[in-house]
């Protein structure tokens, strides 16, 4: 068992926070998560939440080494290489952050965040085909994942499959929270308003 293990229901947390929570909420969890690998003198996730904290203000070069130095630590860490490729990604290396995604998904072949990740990636340039098989893996080992649904319509609509983008929009509102995330709920109905009349005019 890896050192990161005690940590993955905060880990699990920030991700959410980063993802439909708020910046404030994800700073604190990140704060708390450091404040806990010190308490407890576990050097890889000290530096893993440092990267994290240093991510979210956007000092992406200096997130970068406490990814590397979290990976020194804990070699089978694929969040860190997946938040060391989202680094290089906002620095423009687009190309070499591809290596650091697949390194991820080599030491940590289950942890679905980085397969989702890199669909990101793929859909954002270009590759829609390529981002829906990786999409799909991600669902595969976490089904209920609203996010990757939401990006898995982005790259069907890419590719003019207007259905299967209705379906993956509806399953997002089927899974997030009741009563949470009121401005995405009201953009991912707009979305869904904008596709069923797509669907009725190409009939």
């Amino acid at each position: 068992m890896t050192e990161k293990y005690g940590f993955s229901g905060l880990r699990a947390r920030l991700d959410e926070a980063i993802t439909y929570g708020t910046h404030k909420e994800a700073l604190k969890l990140a704060r708390q998560g450091l404040s806990d690998a010190r308490s407890k003198a576990l050097l890889g996730e000290i530096e893993y939440f440092k990267g994290q904290l240093d991510l979210l203000e956007g000092n992406f070069t200096s997130a970068i080494e406490h990814f590397d130095l979290a990976v020194k630590h804990n070699p089978a860490d694929g969040a860190a290489y997946n938040d060391r490729a989202l680094c290089m990604v906002e620095l423009g290396i687009i190309d070499e952050a591809f290596y650091y995604f697949d390194k991820g998904i080599e030491v940590e072949p289950d942890y679905a965040t980085i397969y989702h990740n890199k669909g990101w990636l793929l859909n954002n340039i270009g590759r829609h085909s390529e981002a829906i098989a990786y999409f799909k893996k991600a669902l595969g080992l976490e089904p209920d994942r609203a996010v990757t649904y939401d990006n898995l319509a982005d790259a069907l609509i890419n590719l003019f499959d207007y259905q299967g983008a209705l379906a993956s929009y509806r399953k997002v509102l089927a899974l997030l929270k009741p009563g949470s995330c009121s401005e995405i709920r009201e953009k991912i109905s707009e979305r869904i308003s904008f596709l069923e009349d797509k669907i009725i005019k190409n009939k």
